[in-house]
């Protein structure tokens, strides 16, 4: 981990706090959304169960589930750390990409149920119509989606540079 001695370690907090919250807020987990703020806040985006642990002043078992959590969401990934046993927890620059990619999917599956729900209801019924409105609502955000995140990628790369 990057040493972030000359830090207000104070104001870290405060943010990772505060972050944290407008991720609870939104329907993130509480622990995971301070996770995913702490590492989000770290020089490198990338700490140990440990550090993750003395700086949040949680549990390795806490520090556990929201990192199986964030995990499964694709908002960080598991390294282990060169040389070591031990694994370290990283936040990569397109966890927002992969996180709405993986929304996405979901989203995908539910055109599906609905479509489904569509053609038991009947098309021509009062639920059967809201269900296809329904339905034509989350084709239209696919849509869009796909199309945000492609005008993202250029965007990216203009202010930034090329993705790692």
């Amino acid at each position: 981990m990057t040493d972030d001695a000359e830090r207000d370690r104070e104001a870290v907090s405060k943010f990772v706090e505060s972050f944290a919250a407008q991720l609870v807020e939104a329907g993130m987990q509480r622990m995971p959304a301070r996770v995913f703020a702490a590492l989000l806040s770290s020089d490198d985006g990338a700490m140990t169960s440990a550090e993750l642990g003395e700086q949040l002043r949680i549990s390795p078992a806490a520090v556990s589930g929201a990192v199986r959590y964030l995990a499964q969401t694709h908002m960080v990934s598991r390294e282990r750390e060169p040389g070591s046993r031990r694994e370290r927890y990283v936040v990569h620059g397109d966890q927002w990409y992969e996180a709405l990619t993986n929304r996405e999917a979901l989203i995908k599956r539910w055109e599906g149920a609905l479509r489904e729900g569509v053609s038991s209801l009947g098309a021509d019924t009062p639920a059967g119509r809201r269900m296809a409105e329904t339905l034509a609502f989350f084709e239209f955000v696919d849509g869009e989606i796909a199309a945000m995140m492609e005008r993202w990628r250029v965007y990216r790369e203009e202010r930034f540079g090329s993705a790692p």
